[in-house]
């Protein structure tokens, strides 16, 4: 990879005002000063330093946001913000892409990445990754409703779905996890048992829970042993 490229991918200016400071022997590679915009760097292996700092090369990003009501998971939108709209301005250079989606008048747990393999591991519907929300709703949850949801619902749709968990939190608050992710789901699986959502979030995804930390709008990196965790079940 290029000196510049590297330099480019991890936030560190543009390329041209890159190719400048390297001009200058601002970067150094391995300890020696380089001038050449196009010197090719390991970047698995070389440390790269610039104006005296390391800089740690990262081949993909993966951020956990706590996404807000009123914005839409998308990379773009005419009507409304998105949540790469959110995205602070140190990873603004990366084609960041939300994975899945959450409705607009849903919170919680949304990852943004530029892996798409990861995306497709994840999302694929053979995949069967759960996820875990919390719903407050207008009525009570009954035992035929648990019952009904670990069968599967039969959605407006015709279409069944696969056994779910449902359980009682607390009044007219349950927890649901699901193994699937088709459109509106949670909200028309408790339509279909005579009941509503008035309020959603999504609070796992795996075994990777959201940082209770994060405020609503704000979004922080997943370590690597964090995205290990989005696979157990």
């Amino acid at each position: 990879m290029r000196l510049d490229k590297f330099l480019a991918d991890c936030g560190c200016g543009t390329r041209s005002e890159l190719k400048k400071l390297i001009k200058s022997g601002a970067a150094t590679v391995n300890g020696s000063v380089v001038r050449t915009a196009d010197f090719r760097v390991d970047e698995s292996a070389a440390v790269v330093e610039l104006l005296g700092k390391k800089i740690e090369y990262k081949k993909h990003i993966y951020l956990m946001l706590n996404k807000p009501q009123g914005v839409v998971s998308a990379t773009e939108d005419n009507l409304h913000r998105t949540v790469t709209d959110l995205v602070p301005a140190e990873y603004a250079h990366r084609n960041l892409f939300p994975i899945g989606r959450l409705d607009i008048d849903t919170e919680g747990f949304l990852i943004l990445t530029d892996d798409g393999e990861l995306s497709h591991r994840l999302t694929s519907p053979r995949s069967h990754i759960p996820k875990t929300y919390i719903a407050r709703l207008a009525g009570k949850i009954s035992e035929s409703d648990i019952e009904a949801f670990e069968r599967g619902i039969t959605l407006d749709d015709g279409h069944v779905t696969l056994p779910a968990k449902l359980r009682e939190i607390g009044e007219n608050i349950a927890e649901t996890v699901i193994f699937e992710g088709r459109f509106h789901q949670i909200k028309r699986m408790f339509a279909a048992v005579g009941n509503k959502v008035e309020y959603l979030k999504r609070t796992k995804i795996g075994g990777l829970e959201l940082d209770e930390a994060l405020p609503l709008g704000e979004m922080r990196e997943i370590t690597p042993e964090e995205l290990e965790r989005l696979y157990e079940r």
